[in-house]
C-alpha cells in the first residue's frame, strides 16, 4: 500500500484549519479534532487499499524470441481489468544494462477491458540476461491508496547481433531478385544465363540470341546474364584490442559481427560459399565456407556467445590459415580497425599476401567522432589540439589505404554504425562487375 496524493492533500488541508479552529474553540479542541481528521483519513486510505486488491489487473508480457543489440526491440504488456476502470503504474524490471524508452508506464483501462502497454528496449551487448517481474501500483476506487504489489514473470532473456537489420536485409534482397525487379535490371552484368526475353529499344545489340529468334516469330531475343553462383567468400572478423572500444554506444566488434552476417545473407542469398573465420591471436573460431539458407542460422548460434579481447591480433596467422583452408580462389573479407602504417604494418603484410590469388578486400570501422572532432571549426586551444589529433588520424588512414590500394586490395573504410550498409553495397556491386 502506498498513499496517493489525495492523503497528503486531505492531511494539509487539516494542518491549514487547525489554526482556524483554534481561534474559534480554542487551542486543546482544535488538536483533538484534527487529530481525529487525521486518523479518520489514513483509516479510510487502509479501507480504500483493502477494496482494490479483489480488483487488482491482469498484466502478460510479450517479448521478441531473440532481442537484437543496438536495436529498439518492442515489449508489449498486455492488461486485462476486472469489474471496475482501473488507473494503473507499471515499472517492468527489465535487465538494467538496457536503454529504455518509458520507465514508468501510465495507463486507464476501462470496465472489463483489454489494452496492450508498448515500450522499447535497446541492448548494447550480447549475452544472457534477467529480465525481473512487473511492479504494479493500482489506485483504489476512492483515491486514497495504491495497491502495490508484483507479478511474477522474471525469466532469462538472449540478446543476439542485429537480427531485425538482417531481416530487413532479407527483404530487401528478396525484392532486388523477384520478377518485377529482373524486368528492370541491366542486361549483360554477369557471365550465367538467366533467360531471354523481348529485345527492348536500348538494349546492347551483342546480347542478341540469333538462333533462338530464328525460331519464333517476333522481336528479337536477347540473353539476360546474372552474376556467377557459387563462388567463395571468407570474412574474417578481428576480436582483438582495437575491436575492443565503444563506438556509438557498441563496442567496435558488435559493428562488425553485425556487417558480418549482414555480408554472409547476402553472400548466401546470391548463392555464394559463405565462410567466416574470428581471430586474435589464434583463430578462435573456424566455420568452413558451405551454400543455404540454413547456413545462415549456424553462423548466427557460433557467432552470438563470442566478445572482444584484449589482444593483439595475429593477421598473418589468419591468412595464412585461410590459405590452409581455402586453395580455391575466394573472396576473402578483413573486418577489423587501422590505426595508421607503422601500426598496421602486420596487416598490410597479410592482405598483400593475399594478392594475386585471392581478391583480399579490407575492411575498416572508423569512430564517427573522429569524423566530428576533425570537421568542426574550433576556437578553444584544446579543442584546437583534439582536432589536429583527429586530422593526423585520418591522414594516417589515408596513407595506408594508399598502400593498400597499390598492392591490389579493395578498400572500404566507413563509420562503424554505417559499415553494413556499404559493405553489402560493395559486394553486391563485386557481384555485378564479376570482380571476383
Amino acid at each position: 500500500m502506498v498513499p496517493a496524493k489525495r492523503v497528503y492533500l486531505l492531511l494539509l488541508l487539516g494542518l491549514a484549519i487547525a489554526p482556524i479552529l483554534s481561534l474559534l474553540i480554542g487551542i486543546f479542541a482544535s488538536i483533538t479534532l484534527t487529530l481525529l481528521f487525521d486518523i479518520t483519513v489514513l483509516v479510510l486510505m487502509v479501507i480504500d487499499s483493502r477494496r482494490v486488491r479483489p480488483l487488482r489487473v491482469e498484466i502478460q508480457r510479450q517479448l521478441p524470441p531473440r532481442l537484437s543489440i543496438g536495436r529498439d526491440n518492442p515489449v508489449i504488456l498486455r492488461v486485462t481489468s476486472a469489474k471496475t476502470d482501473a488507473v494503473i503504474q507499471i515499472r517492468d524490471y527489465y535487465p538494467s544494462d538496457f536503454d529504455v524508452s518509458i520507465p514508468v508506464l501510465q495507463a486507464t483501462i476501462p470496465l472489463q477491458g483489454q489494452e496492450e502497454i508498448k515500450y522499447t528496449v535497446n541492448p548494447k551487448q550480447r549475452g544472457e540476461f534477467a529480465w525481473g517481474n512487473i511492479q504494479v501500483r493500482q489506485l483504489a476506487p476512492w483515491g486514497l491508496a495504491w495497491d502495490d504489489w508484483q507479478i511474477p514473470q522474471s525469466l532469462q532473456v538472449k540478446v543476439y547481433p542485429d537480427l531485425i537489420g538482417l531481416r530487413s536485409l532479407s527483404i530487401r534482397l528478396t525484392l532486388q531478385s523477384s520478377g518485377s525487379m529482373r524486368q528492370s535490371r541491366q542486361l549483360g552484368i554477369g557471365t550465367e544465363f538467366a533467360e531471354l526475353r523481348n529485345y527492348r529499344t536500348g538494349d546492347d545489340l551483342r546480347l542478341i540470341d540469333w538462333k533462338a529468334t530464328a525460331r519464333r516469330v517476333g522481336p528479337p531475343l536477347v540473353r539476360v546474364l546474372e552474376p556467377e553462383q557459387e563462388q567463395t567468400l571468407i570474412i574474417l572478423l578481428d576480436r582483438g584490442r582495437l575491436m575492443t572500444a565503444r563506438v556509438q554506444g557498441l563496442q567496435r566488434f558488435d559493428w562488425g559481427l553485425n556487417a558480418t552476417l549482414s555480408l554472409a545473407l547476402a553472400g548466401l542469398h546470391r548463392g555464394d560459399r559463405v565462410g567466416v573465420g574470428v581471430f586474435d591471436r589464434l583463430m578462435h573460431t573456424w566455420i568452413a565456407p558451405e551454400r543455404g539458407q540454413h547456413h545462415l542460422s549456424r553462423l548466427v548460434d557460433h557467432l552470438t556467445p563470442i566478445q572482444p579481447v584484449l589482444l593483439e591480433s595475429d593477421y598473418l596467422g589468419a591468412v595464412t590459415n585461410v590459405v590452409q583452408q581455402q586453395t580455391r580462389r575466394a573472396l576473402v573479407v578483413v573486418i577489423t580497425d587501422l590505426v595508421d602504417v607503422t601500426a598496421s604494418t602486420e596487416l598490410l603484410a597479410a592482405l598483400t599476401r593475399l594478392a594475386p590469388r585471392y581478391l583480399p578486400f579490407c575492411v575498416t570501422l572508423r569512430d564517427p567522432q573522429v569524423d566530428r572532432l576533425a570537421h568542426t571549426f574550433t576556437e578553444d586551444v584544446t579543442q584546437t589540439y583534439n582536432r589536429a589529433v583527429a586530422l593526423d588520424l585520418l591522414a594516417q588512414r589515408q596513407v595506408a589505404f594508399a598502400q593498400l590500394k597499390q598492392k591490389g586490395v579493395l578498400v572500404l573504410d566507413a563509420p562503424a554504425n554505417q559499415i553494413t550498409d556499404q559493405l553489402v553495397e560493395r559486394y553486391l556491386q563485386l557481384k555485378a562487375r564479376n570482380q571476383l
